[in-house]
């Protein structure tokens, strides 16, 4: 059924399963086997590539002055837009394959490069259609509240999602023809502020929806002590958070989803992960994969964590398993070796789990086995071949 049945000390698993045969033995001899990794923040789904804005960005254009000239979402949007949902299914199926290949088992996808009903629910049928297609646990996203669409105030964007967008999604949830799983809202100055925000949130909320959203990234919002008063689940970024935002998450047990490779990029000033962990909050790591922060790697993004926002090893790698598949809701099944959960694993080639981390970018000669499910969905072509060291 793709259970874990039994975790324990070799001798005693050999005795117990004595008497069963099995399909396949992979020898672990030397290697280490880790959860799959959970990558909880991601936007996969989209068309036209932003290879020209890195050059604007190394000149010191900040994100908002690209977005002003035309560029980021609303580059993204226009392509996303144009493409068809074929092309999108294509692209994006490629891209969570190089996800799984770095060791990603279960994965948020979020819309949001549609701003139009049409487009997001487009965007939505891809990531249903990996969802039950593809050999990788999805969390989808509903982030139609990515940016204002151009031609509408960030009011008027607001009442279409509330009053059109959310009720089709409802509908279609009832259907059976797409199940989403969160709500997202880019709560920002110049974007959506926090009325807005809250309005969509708990409209989400009503019908269903996890709250898991963007906040307090590049403006302090107070996002962090409305997504504890809402009841998220998670909110990501939080470059900008106040001391009393901290506070709030850490009694609400609201999942902070730091992204270590959007302040890196963008050259932000780092989430302060320290203070979080030292106040209790639950601390999750996500790749931020978008055409603004072009990273598939947990690897790398645990190593990013590591060096820039101060976590130990073993707080960057429950950030990117179990706290990840908390901020999902998906914990209790996904996230750690144990009997009853999923059988997703990585099966790396060192006698140390470290070297996932200590490698920086270097997951493709270190991964032999991506699992999913119970079932080997990559195998390292040169596995058993060569030594990491």
């Amino acid at each position: 059924d793709g259970c874990i049945k039994a975790v324990g000390q070799a001798d005693v698993i050999r005795s117990q399963f004595s008497g069963a045969t099995f399909e396949r033995i992979i020898d672990c001899s030397g290697k280490c086997v880790l959860p799959g990794l959970v990558d909880a923040h991601t936007h996969p789904v989209w068309a036209g590539d932003r290879v020209h804005e890195f050059a604007m960005k190394l000149a010191g254009a900040s994100y908002m002055e690209i977005h002003q000239a035309g560029g980021g979402i609303h580059f993204t949007v226009e392509h996303t837009r144009n493409a068809t949902e074929e092309e999108l299914f294509n692209t994006f199926k490629h891209r969570l394959e190089r996800m799984r290949r770095a060791g990603s088992t279960l994965v948020e996808c979020k819309s949001g490069y549609g701003l139009n009903l049409e487009t997001e629910l487009k965007m939505l049928r891809v990531i249903e259609r990996a969802k039950r297609s593809m050999d990788i646990g999805i969390s989808s996203t509903y982030c139609g509240a990515h940016s204002v669409p151009k031609g509408k105030t960030a009011a008027e964007a607001t009442d279409d999602i509330i009053n059109n967008h959310l009720p089709k999604l409802k509908e279609l949830k009832l259907s059976g023809e797409i199940d989403v799983n969160n709500i997202d809202v880019f709560c920002e100055k110049g974007v959506f502020d926090l009325e807005s925000t809250r309005r969509i949130l708990q409209a989400g909320k009503d019908i269903g929806l996890q709250i898991n959203f963007h906040g307090d990234e590049l403006h302090p919002m107070k996002s962090a002590e409305l997504g504890a008063e809402l009841g998220a689940r998670a909110i990501s970024h939080l470059e900008e958070v106040s001391d009393e935002g901290i506070t709030a998450m850490a009694r609400a047990k609201c999942a902070a989803v730091l992204l270590p490779t959007t302040a890196y990029m963008l050259r932000l000033k780092q989430p302060p992960a320290r203070k979080m962990l030292e106040e209790g909050v639950i601390v999750a790591l996500g790749s931020d994969f978008n055409p603004n922060a072009y990273c598939f790697s947990m690897p790398m993004v645990m190593h990013l964590a590591c060096v820039n926002l101060k976590m130990s090893m073993n707080e960057a790698l429950a950030a990117a398993t179990i706290n990840a598949a908390y901020a999902l809701g998906k914990s209790d099944t996904h996230g750690s070796i144990e009997t009853g959960k999923q059988g997703d694993l990585v099966i790396i080639n060192a006698s140390r789990w470290e070297h996932l981390i200590y490698q920086f970018g270097g997951h493709e000669a270190l991964i032999d086995y991506v699992i999913v499910k119970g079932k080997v969905v990559y195998q390292n072509e040169r596995c058993g071949t060569m030594s990491s060291y």
